[in-house]
Formats: C-alpha cells, structure tokens, sequence
C-alpha cells in the first residue's frame, strides 16, 4: 500500500465532508444536519444528503427544507445503505467523509480529534465514532470479528452464562473505551469516518448488501489491504438506538440481517471456533473474488453468444 504523502499537504487538516442516508426520515434528518451546521462540524457544502427514493416524498421535502449550502442526491432506486453510502462520497471531494444515520446528533464539535487522527497516522482507513445512547450509556461500536462462539453468544440464551459473557466482553472489546483511540476489526456503520484513497481502493460499499454487514464487509476489505480500523472514543455521537435485526429471525428485518450474515462468511469464510486472521479472511476474499470473476466471464460470454 502507498501511503507517501507530501509533507506539506499532510501538515494541514485534511477536510471533512458528511454522507445521510434517508429513508422515510424527514425529521430524523432535519435534526441531523442541523446537530452538524449547530456544532461547526462540517460546511453546508460538504454535506450531502441521500435519499433512497423514499415513498413518502421525504427526499423532495428535504431538497426544500435544507439549509442553503447541503447537497440532496434523490436515488431512482432503494438499493439499500451501501449504495446510498456510495452516491453520497461520490458527491464529494473532501479527504475524509463522516457518514452518518439520520438517528444521530452531536453535543460538542471533536472535528480536530478525527483531522488528527488520519493526519498523524497514513494507514488509517475507517474510524469508528463512540456511539452513546441518549441516557450517555455505551453502545459498544467497534468489535471483533465473528466467530460461530460469538454468534451463539450474542444471539442466543447460551450468552448468559459466565464462560459466554467473557466472550461476548471481548467481542465488543468493553475495556478499550477509557483510553485513547485503539484498533478494532471492524466498526459500527451509524457514525464512522472513511478515508477516501482508502474507500476507492477496496471498492467502496458492496452494494451486494442491502442492510446489515455493509460497514462489517467494508471494514473487513480495508483490513485484509493493510488499512487501519480505528475507534476513537473521543469523539462521541448520540445515537437514538433501534435493533431491528433483532425483532426474530423470521421478521422481514431477521431475514434481511440472516441474508447479509451469509453472504458476509461467503465472501470471507466461516470461522468455526475462533475469530479469523487476516490471512485467511484474505485468501477466503480472493477465493470468492475469483469465483466472482469466473462467473461473470461466463455472462458476458452467454450475452454475446
């Protein structure tokens, strides 16, 4: 990976734009930016707001009611999270861009912190914002990665007992957040903060994904190209929390986050027992690349037959 930069473009702050995804979130969004253009966190211009053609005309409502200055991208389609991710960076030029839920405000401007950060540290891909709930409580937003263990301790009753509660700790790497920023495996999509060069090298969002795994397959990507995953418990972000994935497997949003979860050990591997290396998730990504790619030459073959 080339990381050289010029010494004078790396001494200034690299700049900072912001992505919104909205679906049916008029007021979520409103309070969103204005939590942004209120804290000094980023220009009207470096923020764009994606709307995934919302059925409730909340995408037209929001080119109207935002302030002079941000960007609103209305989408033709819903293709879900990650491609309304993509629109957005897409929009803009800034070095780094901060992508948000429209179900997260700010209570004080941390901006330099996450400048910081990307500019003293060249590897830095993606950093993860401290999520806190609206009573200050942790949300817990960078993580390890799976293993079938943390799955069963995560999402079953078997997380209850005391062998199973260390690993859950461990997975949501609980003791890393009184301190400085540390690394994570992968974090939290609602709030993190994206280095450009970085996104475009691993191939921005998958947009294999609707919802559920996008930012876990994005962190992952960046993981197995020798890029940083960062969290940075200095710079917190409120975050009115809802675990749709957590409503039953046979709920639409279950079937939705069982979907994602497939498709995420399908490009990256099952790990049986314990938490993968990054060895293997590579050599797993390059397998599934190669199928991928296979596959693909065999369309086009059948298209010009």
């Amino acid at each position: 990976m080339d990381t050289s930069v010029n010494s004078a473009t790396s001494a200034q702050p690299p700049a900072l734009g912001v992505v919104i995804v909205n679906y049916r979130t008029f007021d979520l969004t409103m309070q969103c930016v204005a939590s942004l253009l209120a804290h000094g966190i980023a220009l009207p211009e470096h923020i764009v707001v994606v709307d995934n053609d919302s059925p409730d005309g909340s995408g037209e409502r929001l080119r109207e009611a935002l302030p002079a200055g941000v960007l609103t991208v209305l989408s033709k389609v819903n293709g879900g999270f990650g491609a309304g991710v993509n629109l957005g960076v897409a929009a803009l030029a800034t070095d780094l861009v901060l992508v948000l839920n429209p179900d997260t405000h700010f209570l004080a401007n941390r901006v330099p912190a996450i400048q910081r950060l990307f500019r003293d540290d060249e590897r830095v891909g993606i950093a993860g914002l401290k999520l806190i709930n609206p009573d200050g409580s942790l949300q817990f937003s960078a993580r390890r990665f799976y293993s079938l263990p943390d799955i069963l301790a995560r999402r079953t009753a078997l997380g209850r007992l005391a062998p199973l509660r260390k690993l859950v700790s461990s997975h949501l790497l609980k003791r890393n957040w009184s301190g400085g920023p540390f690394e994570a495996d992968w974090v939290m999509g609602t709030g993190f903060v994206l280095r450009r060069s970085a996104f475009e090298q691993v191939g921005c969002m998958d947009e294999g994904y609707f919802l559920y795994f996008e930012e876990v397959d994005l962190c992952a990507r960046m993981w197995v190209r020798g890029w940083k995953v960062m969290a940075l418990p200095e710079v917190e972000l409120v975050h009115e929390h809802q675990r749709h994935s957590q409503a039953g497997i046979w709920s639409s949003s279950g079937q939705t986050h069982l979907r994602s979860m497939v498709r995420f050990f399908t490009k990256f591997g099952v790990p049986w027992l314990w938490r993968p290396r990054r060895e293997q998730m590579h050599r797993a990504y390059q397998r599934w690349r190669a199928q991928f790619e296979d596959e693909r030459a065999v369309r086009q073959r059948d298209a010009s037959a």
